[in-house]
């Protein structure tokens, strides 16, 4: 039974949807607009939305935070330099 089991499995196991997403939110976040699945794409907010959410405080521990779950120092930089000032209130 998958009572309360939240996500999508898109037939991959956990490590490949992991690496998948954390591709996904890293080409998002550089390229500001992706083409992809309406589910995919639903499942990435999951991933995204939080990093931005850290994005609209800088300090070097948010962005240690941010690094540890993209590991891309460039989509970093982009994340905190331009996504997290325009997304805040």
């Amino acid at each position: 039974m998958r009572h309360r089991k939240s996500g999508r499995h898109f037939n991959r196991t956990s490590a490949h949807r992991q690496a998948m997403f954390k591709n996904m939110a890293v080409s998002l976040f550089e390229h500001e607009i992706i083409k992809t699945t309406l589910p995919k794409a639903k499942e990435l907010r999951r991933v995204a939305e939080p990093l931005i959410t850290l994005a609209k405080e800088d300090s070097v521990a948010n962005r240690r935070l941010a690094f540890a779950r993209t590991r891309s120092k460039e989509a970093v930089g982009k994340l905190f330099s331009d996504l997290g000032p325009r997304y805040q209130a």
